[in-house]
Parts: structure tokens; sequence; C-alpha cells
């Protein structure tokens, strides 16, 4: 049997577009998103964090309101600036109890420290930048919802997620079709969405 050349021209674009179309029909999101380590320090404060301090015992009671600010410190009746540093709520609690003692503030108090609000951050190619109140069960396809979803531009196979200054490369796509591989956020991480290329 003797093929002209169009008809074997026909054969081969209508194999590549059968091939083409059947390319199409899969999701093509396979592989694993990397194991992310839990941060060491989940128990430590960190800026952005609300916390509430408590001052009990004395002749005035207070409940103070305060966030950590962006170098470590929070500021309180009478002592002004205290550091926050490397310091869990318990830790903290001790450093306000202490400073006030020093001061000759008070000869003793009660202070109890609770956190009320903790954050993760998103930037980059979403539709509402910004802080994102943390919560148990966020997860980074969740995180990225919460600010708005992605742009157009946004390259949602390779968002970086910067936790303890090491960063991940994550796909949200992966993480979206596969709940497995949608990574828990701890509180202080940043996620950054990458524009894309195109």
């Amino acid at each position: 049997m003797i093929f002209s050349p169009r008809a074997l021209f026909s054969g081969i674009a209508a194999a590549l577009l059968v091939g083409f179309w059947t390319g199409c029909e899969t999701d093509g999101v396979g592989g694993t998103n990397p194991e992310v380590p839990a941060t060491t320090t989940s128990a430590q404060l960190r800026p952005g964090d609300s916390l509430t301090v408590s001052l009990q015992g004395v002749p005035d009671p207070s409940v103070n309101q305060v966030q950590i600010g962006e170098r470590d410190t929070i500021s309180l009746p009478f002592i002004g600036t205290l550091s926050t540093a490397n310091a869990t709520a318990g830790e903290l609690a001790q450093r306000v109890r202490e400073a006030y003692i020093a001061k000759k503030i008070y000869i003793t108090v009660d202070v109890s420290v609770s956190v009320t609000e903790r954050y993760v951050y998103v930037g980059g190619e979403v539709t509402r930048p910004g802080r994102i109140v943390w919560t148990p069960d966020l997860t980074i396809s969740k995180a990225v919802q919460a600010a708005g979803g992605f742009t157009l531009y946004a390259k949602e196979s390779r968002v970086s997620l910067i936790r303890e200054q090491k960063a991940y490369d994550i796909n949200i796509t992966l993480a979206q079709k596969n709940p497995a591989q949608d990574v828990r956020l701890m509180p202080g991480d940043s996620v950054q969405v990458p524009r894309s290329a195109f």
C-alpha cells in the first residue's frame, strides 16, 4: 500500500493532536513537597504576637494588651520597654515580675502572660498580602486563600515557605490536589508567592 505525502502528513498531525489532548486530560501534578521540619522554637514568643499581661496581687491590678515589636520588645506601665527575645510566655512573665520588683514599683506581684494572637505572613502575588492569624490547623494553601488567593501572575508551583531562616519550595497546586502535601504552618512562618515568567 502506497501513502501519499499528504495522507502521511495528515496521519502524523492527527496522532500528534490525539497525544496533545490526551496530555491535557491529565493534570500533570505529581511528586511530593519537601519535608519541612517543625520549628524548634514554637513556644517562643515572636515579633507580631499579641499578648495579655496580667498584674495581680497589687493595689492597682491591671490587664495590659500588648504586641511584640519588630525588635522583640513590649512596653508596660511604669517599667517601659522590656525585651521578649528568646522567651516563652512563662519566661516573659518572670521577666516582667523581676522588672517591677527591681524598679521598686511593687514589692511582690503576680504576673501572667498569655498569647492572644500569633501570625504568619503572606506576600508576593496574592490579592491581599499581609499578616494572617495563625491557627493550629493553618496550612500553606489555606493561608494563600486567606490572603485572597493568587493573582493572575502567580507561580503556584514554586511558592517559598521561609521558616527559621530557611526557604522551602512548595507546589501549591500539588497541595490542593493532595491534602497530605499541604504543609502545616507555624507561627512566624513567611510565605512568598513569586511572579510567573509567563
